[in-house]
C-alpha cells in the first residue's frame, strides 16, 4: 500500500500563513501562558536538564520569542528558529525592548540550515504536531543534538483546544496539524534515537492534581492539555 502523500510546500505555506494571523493575539498572551499558565513548568524544567554552561540552545518553534528571551536572561545562547515570519518579527522586536541580541529566522524546524550535533538543548513545544511529517522532524531534531543532548518536546493532549486544527480532516480536506497523541510522540521519538528520562502531564484548570498524579501514566495522558517528554539523544 503506498502512503498518502503530503505537499510539504504547501502544507508549510498554510501553517506559516495560519501562525502569521494568529500572531499578535498570541503575542498579547505569551506572557500569561509562560509566567502562570499551561507553559509555567516548562522554562524550570529544561534549564534543570540542559545547564547553561553545556552549550548553545535551539527554540524550535520559538513563536515571539518568550522562552527564548528569558532563556537568554539566565546566560542561555539561543537560537529561535519559527516558521512564521510575523511571530519571528515580534520576536526580534521583542529581543530590541529588552536588549538582547538573539538570532532569529523563519524555517522549517524539519530541515534546518545547522551543523550536525549543534545544540546542547532544543525546546519544541507544541510544535512537531504541526508539521507535515513528525517522524522528519524528530529525526532533524536527533541530528541537531549533540550525543546526551536533551529535547524538551511539548505534545498536545486530547483535552486541547487547538487540536481544533485537524477537525477538518474529517471533511477529507487539508489540515496543518498531525493528530498524533502524546504515547504516539514517546514512542515515535523512543524508536528513533531518543531515551525518554521524564514525562510530565499539564492539565486544564478542573483537573485535581490529587487525583491526577495518582493515575497510571495513560490515562494521564489522556487528560492532559499538554505532555512534556525530556528526551535525551542516545
Amino acid at each position: 500500500m503506498k502512503g498518502v502523500y503530503v505537499n510539504m510546500n504547501d502544507w508549510n505555506e498554510k501553517t506559516a500563513k495560519a501562525f502569521d494571523h494568529m500572531a499578535e493575539e498570541w503575542n498579547r498572551k505569551s506572557d500569561e501562558m509562560w509566567k502562570t499558565g499551561s507553559r509555567k513548568t516548562i522554562l524550570p524544567l529544561f534549564m534543570r536538564y540542559v545547564p547553561t554552561g553545556y552549550g548553545p540552545v535551539l527554540d524550535a518553534g520559538c513563536g515571539d520569542g518568550y522562552a527564548s528571551l528569558r532563556l537568554a536572561t539566565e546566560g542561555y545562547q539561543v537560537e529561535g528558529v519559527d516558521i512564521a515570519g510575523e511571530m519571528i518579527r515580534l520576536a526580534q522586536q521583542r529581543a530590541v525592548n529588552m536588549g538582547f541580541q538573539i538570532h532569529f529566522q523563519t524555517g522549517d524546524i524539519s530541515n534546518l540550515p545547522f551543523e550536525d550535533q549543534m545544540f546542547a538543548g532544543i525546546l519544541s513545544i507544541n510544535v512537531v504536531e504541526f508539521t507535515p511529517s513528525p517522524l522528519r522532524t524528530l529525526r532533524e531534531l536527533h541530528r541537531l543534538l549533540r550525543p546526551g543532548g536533551v529535547l524538551v518536546l511539548g505534545i498536545l493532549g486530547p483535552t486541547a483546544g487547538p487540536r481544533g486544527h485537524s477537525y477538518r480532516r474529517l471533511y477529507d480536506e487539508s489540515t496543518i496539524q498531525n493528530t498524533m497523541m502524546p504515547w504516539e510522540a514517546k514512542q515515535l521519538a523512543t524508536e528513533n534515537g531518543f531515551e525518554l528520562l521524564e514525562e510530565e502531564p499539564v492539565y486544564k484548570e478542573g483537573v485535581p492534581s490529587e487525583l491526577a498524579d495518582r493515575l497510571p501514566v495513560e490515562l494521564q495522558e489522556a487528560l492532559s492539555f499538554l505532555t512534556l517528554f525530556i528526551l535525551k539523544k542516545k
